[in-house]
């Protein structure tokens, strides 16, 4: 018998296992019976983030069918392809997919029967998704592997390289041959600028809120009416203002005749709102995503950051630099596939053929003159071409008064809704996708060595992934509606770019400004930081990773697990930075931080690649050698 320990049964670890049933055939001998004990605290599928305890106002910023826990057939893996629905097809029949269970919430229910493919699901729907995704991983073991669930907290791993691996939990030890950690998305302590902001705000009886996971923040501190900073504009401040107006009572309803058009809205206030200002380094929220398919062909990907040109820039002599070095080529491809689905779904508002087009544009850099002028010449529209630089910073250079900025804003922000919402912009999806594929080789950039210290934190970890999340991963139009109502309802009230927040001790209220206002200062009883957490071993929450990062098994260029970035195994600096033959860790916490857990269908997703890749090399692992092991009292999961 063998045993295998995965900590965290969120939708990381429920892929790891799927991947498990789908090779045990192939790679664990009939007679060869294998344990599986899942640790968390939270319950499997959704584990912490995607748990149904939350509040039903928070959604996905995904549509329904741009999500899937499952192979399909552009999967380049080892192992068996074993499809599955996404979350769409999932939600229009689930009786249809086994295990069946009924979905306990009525109002879960009601909204899984009522969801169409292009709807953003709730945050609950999701979680019945992964709850179902989980008890189908376990229902495709073949017999001789069983699962086991601890509702329990991993408080540390030790043990030998060559010996058995002791999982602490609250109530007892894990003995395992194998132990994963897919730990999912993790708090960090405050850094030091935030503990100081709490001490000042306990000085002054002020409210403080440091980076946090919006499921799981208490705002009751934040009085009606009371005047507060908002810092920050992507996902965490839309769920933020979500849950600060609607979930005190507020209402929006229609408001098709008003200044926001057909699809306009106004707020209704309860009263019990706080006034928020909002500001950030870009001063803008997040570009809304897309509500509309590709209208052309899709764009064959990648083009021309695969892994022959990754592999040409990793042999240059000397460091290497993400924006100098990589991102041209990153740059070329997103604008490939802008043009693509420009020339081949909008050509009457193109001057050259699609191929004379191409050919010029396969022989030019990205920031080449020759390049802006042939867009100029074939693509007359200057709201048709792609200027990262505008779409990255646009409030560079704009001073307003208050009042001016409110309203520069909010035609901002209704533009680009009324962009994201309507098809004949459909190159914003083409360059979404080639966006996307990207991630193919990002994730052997980000582990490469060749990287400078300051390009690995600030611009890979600081400008690439904000500038991937301000351009594809905001939230959906309806929510920037919503944005526009509170504005007009004098709720949210916008603070401009580059925002600074000072502490004022005389009068203990924090001040912030921004040169978009030139000599303008708001102040305010209360802050929120409205970001997640940024992770980093150094101040990282998780006890297991705490132990790790003392007995350095570390990144020192960004403070993540370094591990093998086909499987997942850990470098193990013990060991010469050979991979443990004992411990896999797949994860945002990693180096492979980019292999996201679930995916869009037909995309060949990493993370799926190296799940197959994990499982294959811990059955191989597994079945080399066997061993007793005892475990704590558990909940038994049993196949349906």
């Amino acid at each position: 018998m063998s045993t295998l320990a995965i900590i965290g049964a969120g939708p990381r670890g429920t892929g790891l296992l799927e991947r498990i049933a789908a090779n045990a055939a192939e790679l664990l001998p009939t007679g060869r019976t294998l344990e599986i004990h899942m640790v968390d605290p939270y319950p499997p599928g959704g584990g912490r983030i995607w748990r149904y305890d939350q509040s039903p106002l928070l959604r996905m910023n995904s549509m329904a069918e741009d999500v899937t826990m499952f192979t399909d057939e552009t999967s380049t893996i080892e192992g068996p392809v074993r499809p599955g629905p996404s979350l769409a097809e999932w939600a229009a029949a689930p009786q249809e997919f086994s295990p069946y269970e009924p979905v306990t919430d009525p109002a879960v229910r009601a909204e899984l029967a009522g969801l169409a493919p292009t709807d953003f699901p709730t945050r609950r729907a999701q979680s019945a998704y992964l709850d179902w995704a989980f008890r189908h991983a376990v229902a495709s073991l073949p017999p001789q592997i069983t699962v086991t669930v601890h509702r329990d907290t991993a408080l540390s791993v030790t043990g030998p390289a060559d010996g058995p691996q002791l999982v602490q939990l609250s109530d007892g030890v894990l003995v395992a041959d194998q132990v994963v950690l897919t730990l999912g998305h993790l708090g960090s302590a405050p850094a030091e600028q935030h503990r100081e902001l709490a001490r000042f705000a306990a000085r002054h009886g002020r409210f403080h809120l440091p980076p946090a996971f919006s499921s799981d923040v208490d705002l009751s501190g934040v009085a009606p009416g009371e005047q507060l900073l908002l810092r920050g504009f992507g996902l965490a401040f839309v769920d933020l203002v979500a849950i600060l107006t609607e979930g005190r009572g507020g209402r929006f309803v229609p408001a098709p005749d008003g200044p926001g058009g057909p699809d306009g809205l106004v707020y209704l206030p309860s009263g019990r709102e706080p006034v928020i200002h909002v500001g950030s380094r870009r001063g803008v929220p997040y570009h809304s995503k897309t509500g509309y398919r590709l209208q052309g062909p899709p764009a064959p990907l990648p083009r021309y950051f695969d892994a022959a040109a990754v592999d040409r820039v990793l042999a240059r002599p000397g460091p290497l630099e993400l924006r100098r070095d990589f991102w041209p080529l990153m740059a070329k491809e997103i604008g490939f596939g802008h043009y693509h689905e420009l020339f081949h779904a909008h050509a009457e508002r193109v001057r050259l053929p699609w191929a004379d087009f191409l050919d010029r544009y396969e022989q030019l850099d990205w920031y080449a003159p020759e390049l802006a002028a042939l867009v100029e010449q074939a693509v007359p529209d200057p709201a048709d071409r792609l200027d990262f630089e505008q779409l990255d910073r646009p409030l560079t250079g704009v001073e307003l008064s208050p009042d001016g900025l409110q309203q520069h804003l909010r035609d901002h922000i209704r533009a680009d809704a009324d962009r994201r919402a309507d098809a004949g912009h459909s190159t914003d999806l083409g360059a979404f996708l080639a966006l996307l594929s990207l991630f193919g080789q990002l994730p052997r950039i980000m582990a490469s060595d060749r990287l400078t210290d300051r390009s690995a934190a600030e611009e890979l970890d600081g400008w690439w992934f904000g500038f991937f999340s301000f351009l594809a991963s905001g939230p959906p139009g309806f929510r920037l509606r919503q944005l526009l109502a509170l504005s007009d309802a004098g709720v949210v009230r916008f603070l401009g770019a580059d925002l600074r927040v000072e502490p004022d001790e005389r009068t203990g209220t924090f001040v912030a400004t921004s040169p978009t206002t030139p000599g303008h200062a708001v102040r305010a009883t209360a802050l929120i930081e409205g970001y997640l957490p940024h992770h980093t071993l150094a101040r990282t929450e998780d006890p297991i990773l705490r132990g790790l990062a003392r007995d350095g098994e570390l990144l020192d260029s960004s403070g993540l697990l370094t591990v093998s970035l086909a499987d997942g195994r850990l470098l193990d600096p013990a060991l010469g930075d050979a991979p443990h033959p004992r411990r896999t860790a797949l994860g945002p916490f990693t180096n492979g931080r980019a292999y996201a857990a679930f995916a869009r269908p037909r995309t060949n997703a990493p993370g799926f690649r190296q799940n197959d890749a994990a499982a294959r090399s811990l059955l191989d692992r597994l079945r080399s050698g066997a061993r007793e092991t005892a475990a704590p009292a558990s909940e038994q999961v049993t196949r349906a």
